[in-house]
């Protein structure tokens, strides 16, 4: 059984954590397969939104898998070296050129939480929970996840979630910001299905742009020494193929048929 899995819905991409029995933990191969997964996903024009889900109703995932533990990240030299393929994968998942959407249902946790933020919206059943309760195995978030952690939730809640280890209910996760809506298990596919599609009928250089444009803004608050290129963007987008078009199809009162150029 393949433990990653990627299939096709239209322009729709679907990335499944396939490993239910294991509440979908993440071996040290599936974090590589993944960032193998979204480097093509990210260079592949007829993919125009990313799902990432997890297999069976009880686990986004529980996290990384703690069984490899004693064997890949058993010392500091053994943890550098994980870290580098975790810390990779979390990259190319969030530099993803397309909208990406976690569907969550059950369990988000650890490393699943934190492939998770690395999404760019993120969906969540009434019955899911979330936290980061390595505190508990005596072990560190690291720089970039923590930062990605904050700019989601801010530094309390962030803290809050570390220092105590707690998991908290999806109405919490949807309050501090963790989650942009929640519905009800029964519903949450549909929901998350449907919005896909819709983004998919956008224009898919104002999404690759606008991601980042936001990762800019997000890096470089004062927007200190920007790039004639990076100053250019918001107006080069102007001689795009997908503007005119756009143009054309609103005073045509028309849907617009966006081919990314």
């Amino acid at each position: 059984m393949n433990e990653i899995m990627v299939e096709r819905d239209g322009a729709i991409a679907i990335v499944t954590l396939n490993r239910p029995q294991s509440r979908n933990a993440i071996n040290l191969a599936m974090w590589e397969t993944l960032a193998n997964y979204a480097r093509a996903l990210d260079a592949d024009d007829s993919v125009r939104a990313v799902i990432f889900r997890g297999a069976g109703g009880e686990a986004f995932s529980s996290g990384a898998d703690i069984s490899e533990f004693e064997t890949r990240r058993n010392n500091s030299a053994a943890a550098r070296a994980y870290a580098r393929v975790f810390e990779d994968t979390l990259d190319a998942v969030a530099a993803i050129g397309k909208p990406t959407l976690a569907l969550i249902r059950g369990a988000c946790i650890g490393g699943g939480l934190e492939l998770a933020c690395a999404t760019d919206l993120r969906f969540a059943s009434s019955d899911s929970r979330f936290g980061v309760p390595i505190a508990r195995l005596g072990i560190l978030v690291g720089y970039k996840e923590m930062r990605r952690f904050v700019q989601l939730v801010g530094p309390a809640m962030a803290l809050d979630l570390l220092l105590t280890a707690r998991l908290i209910d999806a109405a919490t996760a949807l309050r501090v910001g963790l989650v942009n809506e929640v519905c009800a298990p029964n519903e949450i596919e549909t929901f998350v299905f449907d919005l896909a599609r819709r983004v998919t009928d956008l224009a898919p250089q104002s999404h690759r742009w606008h991601k980042q444009i936001l990762k800019t803004v997000l890096e470089n608050p004062a927007l200190r020494d920007l790039s004639e290129a990076e100053v250019a963007r918001p107006f080069a987008i102007f001689d795009s193929l997908d503007f005119q078009e756009g143009r054309r199809a609103f005073l045509e009162k028309r849907a617009p048929r966006f081919v990314g150029e």
